[in-house]
């Protein structure tokens, strides 16, 4: 059996109906056996989110905090615009896209791509924007083109994530949290113009001033940043203990083989790209990044998209990544 067919047969298996008030226009079951996780689809045909939304009350908003992650799938597809406006009415104002971590565009005001990396490469499972100490609380995600193979956007438990890290693991990094460093101006990753969206370095310094980056501007393009963060937090939903940073993900090691060897190679450790390390400044012991990414591995659930799909994420109750893909693909993404 085939990951993909696996994951399929998991998805058709797990549709014990869960009795949510607004049931009579929309089935609420597991999205998979075993995980909190549920999926909606309409009980009526043509069933617009946005419509359901507005007459179900706080139907939505409960199943998020209740479950982490819900998908919407069978309902009237989306645009940019009506995901905006999705977003809008269950969350309230949505946030722009500051302090930048990957390349995206903007679509409609404030909906993006989602990261436009390399089709071939593994986005790895993350939280978003938790290497900084600002993050939107609630992710939509939307459908408009699935790729022709692969391409899935796996999910997470971050309690659960939390809980499979060894305990020594774990107090390393709640005692001293994570730093990331950035090094900008090699050409080799976004440049600091695209990060903090601005041309004016005033305006940068402001900015990393007020959320305790430590900035030094190195001569022409260059900056480095050192930022220190939370590893963990608690869920505003649950209260539990969640693995909440990307210190795997920015850590050089997540990169190819070849491309991390050619890079330590070219730079010094403080020099790289990006980095992360301890909050103490010390370097990550490998040990701990694996234990790391077996904790996510073991959490990862994934199903396939399909057109007109949306899937609403609690940012600190899941985290998120990408498998690699072929065709054309076409997911957006807002944040509230």
């Amino acid at each position: 059996m085939t990951q993909e067919t696996g994951t399929i047969s998991r998805f058709s298996r797990a549709r014990k109906s869960i009795s949510v008030s607004g049931e009579a226009l929309v089935r609420v079951a597991p999205l998979f056996d075993g995980t909190r996780a549920v999926s909606c689809t309409p009980a009526v045909a043509g069933l617009d989110a946005r419509e359901w939304l507005s007459s179900s009350g706080k139907t939505l908003a409960r199943l998020r905090d209740e479950h982490g992650a819900v998908l919407l799938r069978g309902f009237t597809p989306l645009d940019a615009e009506g995901l905006g406006e999705l977003a809008t009415a269950l969350s309230g104002e949505l946030r722009d896209y500051d302090n930048r971590s990957t390349p995206r565009k903007r679509v409609n005001n404030r909906v993006f791509t989602s990261t436009e990396y390399p089709p071939d490469q593994t986005i790895p499972m993350h939280n978003e924007m938790s290497y900084t100490d600002s993050w939107p609380d609630t992710l939509f995600l939307a459908c408009m083109v699935p790729a022709a193979e692969g391409g899935e956007t796996p999910l997470a438990d971050s309690a659960r994530v939390y809980d499979r890290v060894p305990a020594a693991t774990r107090e390393r990094f709640e005692r001293d949290g994570v730093m990331y460093v950035r090094n900008y101006g090699h050409g080799l990753d976004l440049s600091w113009q695209e990060t903090f969206q601005t041309q004016d370095r005033d305006e940068v310094t402001a900015y990393c001033e007020k959320h305790g980056i430590q900035a030094e501007w190195l001569g022409g393009e260059r900056l480095r940043t050192r930022h220190v963060v939370q590893a963990t937090v608690e869920s505003r939903a649950t209260g539990k203990k969640v693995w909440f940073n990307q210190a795997h993900l920015f850590h050089v090691s997540s990169l190819p083989e070849s491309i991390e060897r050619e890079l330590r190679e070219s730079f010094s450790e403080d020099e790289l790209p990006r980095n992360a390390m301890y909050g103490d400044g010390s370097p990550l012991d490998p040990a701990d990044l694996a234990h790391i990414r077996a904790a996510y591995q073991a959490e990862e659930i994934a199903f396939p998209w399909q057109t007109g799909d949306v899937v609403i994420v609690d940012n600190e109750q899941f985290a998120h990544g990408r498998r690699p893909y072929s065709g054309a693909r076409s997911v957006l993404v807002a944040m509230a």
